[in-house]
């Protein structure tokens, strides 16, 4: 790859603005639902997927309805975007918010991760 082209793509990535919001993963066969924040929807999801099919997810609850009924029977989704204009501005705060509302609107959904 030349170096213009290299350049180019490595800019276009750093302008990029990724997906950032709340994905649900749910097991459709038990209804089991777990939220977490995604500060990049696709390399958010592709982490978590990897870490699922290594059998290395640290939400072992999660990891264990993955092993019985394994990827097929889990419908994973951004359930709510966050709007954004500034792609240097830290949204922790807001997506926090958004999980816990989403938290209370679901009531058997469970947060994938401790909260912090």
């Amino acid at each position: 790859m030349d170096k213009e082209k290299k350049k180019k793509l490595l800019e276009e990535y750093k302008n990029r603005k990724p997906d950032k919001g709340i994905i649900s993963i749910k097991n459709k066969t038990e209804g089991k639902e777990f939220l977490t924040i995604a500060k990049d929807k696709k390399a958010d999801i592709n982490s978590m997927k990897m870490k699922l099919k290594s059998n290395w997810h640290p939400n072992k609850e999660l990891q264990e309805l993955w092993n019985k009924y394994g990827e097929g029977d889990f419908q994973i989704d951004l359930i709510e975007q966050l709007k954004y204009d500034d792609l240097q501005e830290d949204y922790s705060n807001e997506l926090e918010e958004l999980l816990e509302i989403i938290l209370l609107e679901k009531e058997n959904a469970k947060r994938l991760e401790k909260k912090k």
